[in-house]
């Protein structure tokens, strides 16, 4: 009898000891993305030690979300929240941080962090009204669609994480620096291809790449919402028509988020091409990732070049 239970013992000794081999060293760090760009990056500056959600998808329009039970249980269980911030998140997020209960990822806490703070922000208005429309005040906050962006935004992320995981610290401190010397070649590699789009005019449906013209140095002679977020009439449609022919344009991009039929029409009824962009990860099968997001939009807009002058 005696025998059998030190056998019992040794056995369950034994199955301890399996189980604490197997366990992994530590504790993934919980992160919440409110955009899958910063899931994205988050994840090649964290890769095993974290473990990301986005709470949007390539296929919502970022500034309107539901603030579902899933999202602000995510919030509840997370050690850090990386958002754009620029008021982009304004109608939701709020909402998801007060009912998690959270204290460690509120605004000014480490556990929260707006890429937007890291960089230089276009389109500040004077001032705002309704009236305007979705105009934010503290600027345009799609800045993901310049590269140039996501490298400042990636160095500031992989120093927060450092902080709020101080135990890895050295890991991704060497992750983000592997990262930006990536990024850099890959930068180079985008401007010297885009180099024919310089200087060219273009129609947008939505303010939604004012970084991305910026950095390519596209020329935005006319936008088909009549103020940012609402839905351009067909008089309104009908007027940028008659603009274009005193300002003619080479192509017009929208999102693959956003409905195509006001960018068809124009397509239509101009000849222009119509450019559907992928606007973050995920919004194509090609932008799988963050390199894959450039590489997309960069090949899109310089075949609807080619298209256009044929």
């Amino acid at each position: 009898m005696q025998s059998h239970s030190r056998l019992s013992f040794a056995s369950l000794a034994l199955a301890l000891a399996s189980c604490a081999l197997a366990a992994p060293a530590h504790a993934a760090l919980r992160v919440l993305a409110c955009e899958p760009e910063w899931a994205a990056l988050t994840q090649e500056l964290g890769g095993p030690l974290v473990d990301v959600a986005s709470a949007t998808t390539a296929q919502q329009d970022p500034h309107q979300v539901q603030a579902r039970p899933s999202l602000i249980a995510r919030v509840r269980n997370a050690d850090l929240v990386v958002c754009t911030g620029a008021e982009l998140e304004t109608g939701w997020l709020p909402v998801l941080l007060q009912q998690s209960g959270n204290a460690k990822v509120q605004p000014g806490q480490l556990g929260n962090f707006a890429a937007a703070d890291f960089v230089r922000k276009l389109e500040i208005p004077a001032s705002v009204d309704r009236s305007q429309g979705d105009v934010h005040a503290a600027g345009n906050p799609h800045i993901q669609t310049d590269p140039r962006n996501i490298a400042l935004v990636a160095k500031a992320l992989a120093q927060r994480l450092a902080q709020v995981d101080a135990a890895h610290g050295g890991e991704y401190a060497q992750r983000g620096a592997a990262f930006d010397q990536k990024w850099q070649q890959a930068i180079a590699r985008w401007s010297a291809q885009a180099a024919p789009l310089r200087g060219l005019p273009v129609v947008s449906q939505h303010k939604a790449y004012v970084y991305l013209y910026d950095w390519l140095g596209l020329k935005e002679v006319a936008v088909l919402e009549p103020k940012p977020g609402v839905e351009p009439s067909a008089a309104h449609l009908q007027s940028v028509l008659a603009t274009l022919k005193a300002t003619p344009a080479r192509m017009v991009i929208s999102s693959g988020y956003q409905d195509a039929k006001p960018s068809e029409w124009l397509s239509r009824n101009s000849g222009l091409p119509m450019v559907r962009l992928p606007f973050t990860v995920g919004g194509s099968d090609a932008a799988r990732d963050l390199t894959g997001l450039f590489d997309d939009t960069v090949a899109r807009l310089l075949a609807a070049t080619s298209a256009g002058a044929k």
